[in-house]
Formats: C-alpha cells, sequence, structure tokens
C-alpha cells in the first residue's frame, strides 16, 4: 500500500507533463507548419493531417515526447557504444570527467573545511574568496581555462575536470564547514576532559559526526560537476561528449538531438545521484553517524 501511495503521485505528475509537452509542442510548431505548407503550395488540409505533420518535423522547435524516444532508440540501441553516434559513447566521456572533477573537488572541498574550521584566520579570509568565486560565470571561466591549459599542451580530460571541480567544491565546502561544527559543546568538552588531541577529537567525534554533511553536499557536488564537464566540453567544437552534441545541435538546428542529449544528461545526473545516496546508507549505518 505504501509504495502504491507513493508511486501513482508520480504517475500523475508524469502524465501531467508529458501532456503539457505535447501542448506546447503542438503550440509552437503549429504555425510554422501552416507556413511550411504554404510555401509547398499544400491547401486545404485538415487539421488531422496539420496535426499529424506537426509530430513529424524534422527540426521542430519543441520536438514532442515520442521524437525524443524516437532519437534515443536510434543513437542507444542501434548504435554500437564504440561509434561516435552513440549517445552511450559521448555520455562515457562526459561521464570520465565529470568523476575526476568531482574527486577533486570533494577532496579540496573536504581540506579547505578542515583549514577553515581549525584556523581561524583562514575562515575570516579564505572563505569570502570561495563564496565569491562563485558568483564568476562558469561560462566566462570555461573557455579561458581551455585555451590557457592548451596553450600549456594540456588538453582532452585535465580541462574539463578542472571545470567540474570549480563547480563541485563549493557545495562540499559548505556542508563540510558546517558538519565538522555541527558537535555540540558538551561533546567537545567531554573530549577535553578525557585529554584528547585534536587528531583524536577528529577522527573519533567531528569526522564520523559531518559523514551526514558530507554526502549530503556530494549529492549537490556530483550534480555540479556533471554541468561542469557538459559546459566544459562547449568550448572544444567538435570534440565529444554530451556538451560537443548539444552545441551540434544548435550549430544546425537540431532540436532532437539537443533535447535527447538533454535527456542523457538527466539520466546520468540522476543515476549519480542515486549512487552517492547508496554510499551513504552504507557508510553511515556502518560508522553508526547520526543522520543530518
Amino acid at each position: 500500500m505504501n509504495r502504491r501511495g507513493s508511486t501513482v503521485p508520480i504517475l500523475v505528475v508524469l502524465l501531467a507533463v508529458l501532456v503539457l509537452w505535447y501542448l506546447g509542442a503542438i503550440a509552437l510548431n503549429w504555425s510554422g507548419q501552416l507556413d511550411a505548407d504554404k510555401l509547398k503550395g499544400v491547401t486545404g488540409q485538415g487539421w488531422t493531417d496539420t496535426l499529424g505533420a506537426v509530430m513529424s518535423q524534422d527540426k521542430p522547435l519543441l520536438p514532442a515526447p515520442h521524437q525524443v524516444v524516437i532519437e534515443l532508440w536510434k543513437t542507444i540501441a542501434q548504435q554500437a557504444v564504440t561509434s561516435k553516434k552513440s549517445l552511450i559513447y559521448h555520455a562515457g566521456i562526459t561521464l570520465s570527467a565529470t568523476l575526476l572533477g568531482f574527486a577533486f573537488g570533494t577532496a579540496l572541498g573536504i581540506g579547505l573545511a578542515v583549514l577553515i574550521v581549525y584556523n581561524r584566520a583562514t575562515d575570516r579570509s579564505l572563505m569570502p574568496w570561495i563564496i565569491a568565486s562563485q558568483t564568476v560565470p562558469i561560462l566566462a571561466i570555461a573557455p579561458m581555462i581551455i585555451v590557457v591549459l592548451n596553450a600549456a599542451g594540456i588538453s582532452g580530460l585535465i580541462p574539463k575536470a578542472l571545470i567540474s571541480t570549480y563547480l563541485s567544491f563549493f557545495p562540499v565546502v559548505v556542508g563540510m564547514v558546517k558538519g565538522f561544527r555541527s558537535p555540540e559543546a558538551i561533546q567537545l568538552d567531554l573530549l577535553h576532559t578525557y585529554n584528547a588531541s585534536k587528531t583524536q577529537a577528529f577522527t573519533k567525534l567531528r569526522w564520523p559526526i559531518a559523514l551526514p554533511y558530507l554526502f549530503a553536499s556530494m549529492k549537490v557536488g556530483v550534480a555540479a560537476s556533471l554541468v561542469g564537464a557538459i559546459v566544459g566540453e562547449l568550448p572544444a567544437g567538435g570534440g565529444n561528449g554530451l556538451g560537443a552534441r548539444l552545441l551540434a545541435g544548435s550549430y544546425y538546428g537540431q532540436t532532437i538531438q539537443i533535447w535527447s542529449s538533454l535527456a542523457v544528461a538527466a539520466a546520468l545526473a540522476g543515476a549519480l545521484v542515486v549512487l552517492v545516496g547508496v554510499a551513504e546508507r552504507v557508510v553511515v549505518d556502518r560508522m553508526g553517524a547520526r543522520p543530518a
């Protein structure tokens, strides 16, 4: 009963989204189809014929859901994984940059959080700059990073991973600073009574109690890392990856290709967040940390 009670609302929302999507596709593509029919000299068509033509346009302003599904089938099921026409191939390239950047960002975020918590001068001097760094648009930074690193002979995975790092480290810093400062005063006083060192206080209290905060911030960070990897692929032009597919689709007006790439990116982001959630349950349960 509980499963059914939680599944029905999701299905209702999904059905509503599909209905609105189809209505939006019809509304946006209808006038364009009428103009195309006039140019071809086609007159006297009924609304059903026009509707059928609208639902099968090659370059619609807004593709219908079934067009996106057909494109996904063509580019996933009907293509070899190693083919550059396969979205699995491009998703794998984006995923590699995402995971590397996410690992860099998580490690950097934890390290900065430790410095901020244990050093008051670092807290006052570094934290404002960390916050200010997120006010700079990533679309402005990404091309500069790509160009500078290419001039230094560094290309491929590393530049995209660094852009992912830039986006993913911030939520980890904020979450871990909150987590490391979450122990209550009575808990810290108890460790002081036992003459525990700072290292022991960190490993026995601060780190276990901050784990839920870490995984909560990692869920945000891994999604941001994927966005960074896609943005990092945009300056590459004719390169590989989901970002390159989006850029190529925008160049040639292939809206169906754009939406199918977005669908794969969304599914990839959801899968990564789910994996972080699974790791959270396993690690937190084994260590006995309290939930955030």
